[in-house]
């Protein structure tokens, strides 16, 4: 399976943007995914994270009450709706797909990686 993330773009800050990931199969459907974000020089921090069914979610401190995680299986598709977008939020985004029915932060639990999608937020 491959996961192809989309949506990214340059923002000013305070403005909403729309991520989207898309799997090529359904193989992926019975496992939770997430979103990543990395900034050069810096680790791959974890942003977001659903159950395989879309009823659990978990967020990091940084991005709770402004990220909304959720996921369409019918169409294998998640997405990362972001709002009150600051500059510390430019990253390359990544989506990825964990080995379990559920994932919070932890990276070793993601298996399956897209190639990310470059967000910048202008102060």
């Amino acid at each position: 399976v491959q996961l192809q993330a989309s949506g990214g773009g340059l923002m000013q800050a305070g403005g909403s943007l729309r991520l989207s990931c898309t799997a090529s199969s359904r193989t992926v459907s019975n496992n939770a995914m997430g979103w990543f974000r990395q900034t050069p020089g810096k680790e791959r921090d974890f942003v977001a994270s659903i159950s395989w069914n879309g009823g659990a979610t978990s967020y990091a401190d940084s991005v709770k009450g402004r990220f909304t995680i959720s996921r369409a299986k019918a169409s294998n598709t998640m997405s990362l709706q972001m709002s009150g977008l600051t500059p510390e939020d430019t990253a390359v985004y990544f989506c990825a797909a964990s080995r379990r029915a559920w994932s919070s932060g932890s990276r070793s639990d993601y298996i399956k990686w897209g190639q990310g999608t470059q967000v910048t937020v202008s102060s």
